[in-house]
């Protein structure tokens, strides 16, 4: 079992930065295919990066904007968010599993989730 605990999320004006962590127990994260995603108040989860070995994929909607990251010596994944919008508003999710997705249900582990709330 691999737990997840997310932080690093708050309250932020529009063009500002955060800078989001998940914190992995249980497991070492050396192995597994890590990533992030978010829900929106009203809206269904969506994808927003993730990371496995060289290979890093982002959602447009972040492309350009966000950046993972991962230290598997502190065994902690990171999610870089610069120029912030409105729009980025939800909770973020940090997951873990064997293969690289784009879909939620495809992980295997899935952190409880922390709330980014950006103002205009």
């Amino acid at each position: 079992q691999v737990q997840l605990v997310e932080s690093g999320g708050g309250l932020v004006q529009a063009g500002g930065s955060l800078r989001l962590s998940c914190a992995a127990s249980g497991r070492s994260i050396s192995a597994y295919s890590m990533g992030w995603f978010r829900q929106a108040p009203g809206k269904e989860r969506e994808f927003v990066a993730t990371t496995q070995g060289s290979g890093t994929y982002y959602s447009d909607s972040a492309k350009g904007r966000f950046t993972i990251s991962r230290d598997n010596a502190k065994n902690t994944v990171y999610l870089q968010m610069n120029s912030l919008k409105p729009e980025d508003t939800a909770d973020y999710y940090c997951v873990a599993g064997k293969f690289q997705s784009s879909r939620y249900d495809d992980y295997d582990f899935w952190g409880q989730g922390t709330q980014v709330t950006v103002s205009s």
